[in-house]
């Protein structure tokens, strides 16, 4: 026994000094293997150290269609080969790697290095993938040296997954048999799911890219199909497709995709254009639309940015599930089915726009994003914002009759401005160290990025001068092509292009634009027309709110002021560069002023009392007299100015009774956005009859107007805007209770019902008319609606009828309809969001949607993830009605539920519903009877 002993307490004093021994050497590993002895490891941090850079990609995909017999799971399998630069010597390489496993080489390791020309081998001494930063780590023996280049082999497999996100599938159905289409989205940081890279959107390279396939499949890529060929692999025959090597560019713009798809195509000069769809989809012609305005948006852009398109072809694709509404691949761009097909039997003037203006969005990136790349994610707004700008540009050239320039306003402007007066903004820019985890890189690309980032970019044409800005961007794109820049580097070629055409600015174009970007917000500028005074202020929706975050420009701008005096426009821009000054000129002497002509700058506007009078008796008596855009942005300055306790409620109000007078699109579609809000608020309580008694008043002469315009419905407005506000017109007329309105539509519901092949609602009504009989109707209707939604075969459509069946007021079918979000097979992954919403949005169906996403959040958290479900949107719409403390209580409890979850990439969109949430409720005990009383005051004789 004591013998025994002995021996047992020698064992444990010899493990533990082995363990002790251990854990020096690792610590002294950890210490070697780090600058200035800084104890985290560099495969703990998120960014890559530039110890090496990667010049090509050689890749071969092999993915397998079927699932696999033994465990039911689809998979792909890989070789890669990365040749890379040492540019600083080190015994480590970290590449990006997620959800892969490795085969073993030779050496055992996941991985094998050799110099570039396979002369030597090194060696290896461990591989291991780090998860929490998505990294595989490979130790070497010896140092690389600085200057060599190097190639790292691997061999490896992953999961397709129906997970939206790196390579994955998408499923449909298509004449009876279930297809499998094997395709791709590595934006922003998935390519890594996809094969081992370098994955940081600066670490630019070329891709050679071959595809093994089942035979009667395409395959696509970035390049060109160069080489088809017909293998054998296991005595089985697979099919081999190369592409031309991509142009040097980051690892997000990789597209691959392999399918039972067939194209459209144009024989021009190069590029080669080519639509690819679904078969039938082509078959039935909806693809055209696509293919038609594909060419002259690719030449309004080689002008523009006077550069010629840098590929050989320019494929675009729709995909059946797909999580973006698109992604600007370089030479593959890929869409939802619903932004990139038009079917003119069934899709609406809106449909039509969308496809024009998201292929334009798509296309001005293969310059400004492609060919030149912003160096990190913190400043993804300067190429979604630029896109999302000249997108209009681009859709205008292809469809000049549209008018749709001006629709930036409300599209993106009028949509950004709530967002920006909340204190839980952001700037365009932040700083590069606080954007590194996936998440918060996600996070990046939200409202203010995108419309924020346009309206900013607008407003900085306009002060230089369009020819002046293309000139910047055109020497911007030529010097940083195949590169990466920062977006002082975009500033500067601005600044050289307004020095070369003698431009004058009161300050460089760095030091404007700074206070826009640098900074969140923007100001309300304040005219006092009695005296002249001209001022700025940090415009917050909520004035008690309390703004924590510090500025450096101290919430100030440099604002470019477009204005005019009683109908005549002054000529130059007049800059507000101080809290405060007087200018003489703006003092109004008995007639009206009006500032931010077409609302070029990104502000709003406010004026003395008595010149909002004198606003009003014009538009009371001549409203044309003032600019259509400034009569939507008069009604959408008011309604907020209210909200933020600047202007009385009963002011803001005031804006929208001249609407009986009104035809326009622009201040209808202001006015309505505006009212929505009302709604929201107020449609649980007694002001909700007065509301709808008033609307119905002012929207019948608009709901009249049409029916003459149209012949009583038998044809269509000619302007683009007519056909849009036409739909407007029987919108809110059947909402308010027009008795001629809801008979109309539920009339042409009826008619379809009982003959289900011949739909005879015109597209563009289609949305309007299948959400008012619906919700008029009950559950024959409803279910009428979702037997329409399964056959669908056009995107489109199914799209009308999704929304549509949220309109039912029985909460029976809501719940079910609730219900189908959790079965993919039901609702796809992609729309489960958009479902939930909508019947967030119903008046009958807020409730429910809220307690069905507290019941299944964990599950849709878990289960979905952040590549196929729009968490943010989703917070977002279930809260937006939100107004009282008991609903601010269980949003609290909510979030203190699931915080050690986390919310990853609707964090953001939580805290801003909380803070949202907070000032509807003093919203609504501040103005409650006030609007009571005020639409109280407004029944006069109702218009029937």
């Amino acid at each position: 026994m004591g013998k025994t002993c002995r021996v047992s307490t020698l064992c444990v004093l010899c493990v533990i000094l082995a363990l002790v021994s251990i854990a020096i050497i690792v610590t002294l590993w950890t210490l070697a293997l780090t600058d200035h002895g800084d104890v985290t490891a560099p495969w703990d941090s998120y960014r890559l150290p530039m110890d090496v850079i990667p010049e090509y990609y050689n890749i071969t995909l092999w993915p397998r269609l079927s699932p696999d017999p033994n465990n039911g799971l689809y998979i792909f399998t890989g070789q890669s080969t990365v040749q890379f630069e040492c540019v600083k010597e080190t015994n480590l390489i970290l590449i990006h790697s997620s959800q892969l496993s490795y085969t073993g080489q030779n050496n055992k390791h996941m991985a094998s290095v050799t110099t570039a020309d396979g002369a030597a081998a090194l060696i290896i001494k461990s591989t291991w993938l780090q998860p929490e930063t998505q990294y595989l780590v490979i130790n070497l023996k010896s140092k690389l040296r600085q200057g060599q280049k190097y190639q790292l082999y691997t061999e490896f497999t992953g999961e397709l997954a129906d997970d939206l996100s790196g390579f994955y599938r998408s499923e449909y159905e298509e004449d009876g048999l279930q297809k499998i289409v094997a395709t791709s989205q590595m934006h922003p940081t998935y390519a890594r799911k996809t094969f081992p890279c370098f994955d940081e959107p600066a670490l630019k390279a070329i891709f050679h890219i071959t595809l093994i396939h089942p035979p009667g499949t395409v395959a696509l890529s970035n390049g060109m199909e160069r080489d088809i060929a017909n293998i054998t692999i296991d005595g089985v025959s697979w099919t081999k497709t190369k592409f031309e090597p991509t142009k040097k560019m980051s690892t997000y713009l990789l597209a691959i995709i392999v399918s039972d798809y067939t194209y459209i195509s144009t024989t021009q000069k190069d590029p080669q254009i080519r639509i690819w769809a679904r078969r039938k989809a082509i078959d039935l012609g909806q693809g055209n639309y696509a293919l038609n305005v594909t060419g002259p948006i690719l030449d309004f852009f080689q002008s523009y940015y006077n550069i010629a398109y840098p590929l050989t072809k320019s494929d675009q694709i729709a995909l059946p599930d797909f999580y973006y509404g698109a992604m600007e691949n370089w030479g593959l761009v890929t869409y939802r089915e619903t932004n990139l097909l038009y079917d003119p039997e069934t899709s609406s003037s809106r449909n039509k726009e969308k496809t024009a203006t998201i292929i334009a969005h798509e296309l001005a990136h293969m310059w400004f994003g492609n060919l030149v790349t912003l160096r990190w994610w913190n400043e993804v707004w300067l190429n979604e914002g630029f896109a999302s700008y000249v997108a209009y540009l681009g859709a205008d050239h292809a469809e000049p009759t549209w008018n749709v320039r001006d629709l930036i306003v409300l599209d993106e402007i009028h949509k950004v401005f709530p967002v920006d007066a909340l204190t839980s903004s952001h700037p365009l820019s932040s700083n590069e160290d606080s954007i590194v985890l996936p998440n918060q890189i996600s996070e990046q690309f939200d409202v203010i990025s995108y419309s924020k980032g346009a309206a900013v970019l607008r407003m900085l044409s306009d002060f230089l001068s369009e020819p002046v800005f293309i000139q910047g961007l055109s020497t911007y794109l030529n010097h940083f092509g195949y590169s990466n820049t920062v977006g002082n580097d975009l500033w500067h070629h601005l600044q050289m292009a307004v020095k070369d055409n003698n431009g004058s600015l009161p300050h460089p174009v760095d030091r404007i634009m700074s206070p826009w970007v640098l900074q969140m917000g923007f100001p309300v500028v304040t005219i006092n027309t009695a005296i002249g005074k001209v001022s700025q202020k940090h415009f917050l929706l909520d004035a008690d709110s309390n703004v924590t975050v510090k500025s450096p420009y101290n919430y100030e701008w440099l604002i470019p002021i477009r204005w005019m005096r009683d109908g005549m426009v002054q000529k130059d821009i007049w800059w507000l560069m101080e809290k405060e000054v007087i200018n003489f000129e703006m003092r109004s002497d008995g007639f009206w002023v009006l500032a931010n002509i077409n609302v070029t700058g990104y502000y709003r506007v406010n004026y003395d009392l008595g010149n909002w009078e004198r606003l009003f008796t014009q538009l009371n008596t001549d409203h044309k007299v003032i600019p259509v855009i400034n009569r939507a942005q008069l009604v959408d300055d008011a309604f907020s100015l209210a909200r933020a306790q600047l202007l009385s409620t009963s002011l803001a109000l005031r804006t929208t009774s001249y609407l009986s007078k009104e035809t326009e699109y622009m201040p209808w579609q202001s006015a309505l956005n505006n009212l929505d809000y009302y709604y929201l608020m107020l449609d649980r309580t007694d002001v909700y009859q007065p509301m709808q008694d008033y609307i119905k008043k002012q929207v019948t002469p608009l709901f009249l107007y049409f029916k003459n315009m149209t012949s009583d419905w038998s044809s269509v407005p000619v302007q683009h805007t007519d056909q849009y506000n036409q739909e407007n017109a029987i919108r809110m007329a059947c909402r308010s209770g027009v008795p001629e309105c809801n008979s109309l539509t539920t009339t042409w519901f009826n008619k379809w019902m009982e003959e289900p092949q011949q739909n005879m609602i015109h597209p563009n009504l289609r949305s309007v008319v299948y959400c008012s009989a619906i919700a008029a109707g009950d559950k024959a209707e409803w279910e009428f609606g979702w037997s329409q939604f399964k056959i669908a075969s056009v995107a489109n459509e199914a799209n009308k009828l999704m929304f549509a069946l949220a309109c039912t007021n029985n909460t029976e079918l809501l719940n079910r309809y609730l219900s189908y979000t959790l079965n993919s097979t039901i609702i796809r992954k992609q729309d489960a969001t958009s479902v939930i919403t909508a019947v967030a949005s119903n008046r009958a169906g807020q409730k429910l949607a809220w307690d069905f996403v507290r019941e299944h959040w964990e599950y849709m958290f878990t289960e979905y993830g952040v590549g196929s479900f729009s968490f943010a949107s989703m917070i977002t719409g279930v809260t937006a009605r939100f107004s009282t403390p008991a609903e601010l209580q269980e949003l609290k409890e909510f979030v203190e539920a699931h915080s050690a979850t986390g919310f990853g990439s609707a964090t953001l969109a939580v805290d801003q519903a909380l803070e949202r949430t907070r000032m509807n409720i003093k919203w609504l005990q501040t103005n409650k009877q006030e609007i009571l009383n005020w639409f109280n005051s407004q029944k006069g004789d109702q218009m029937q």
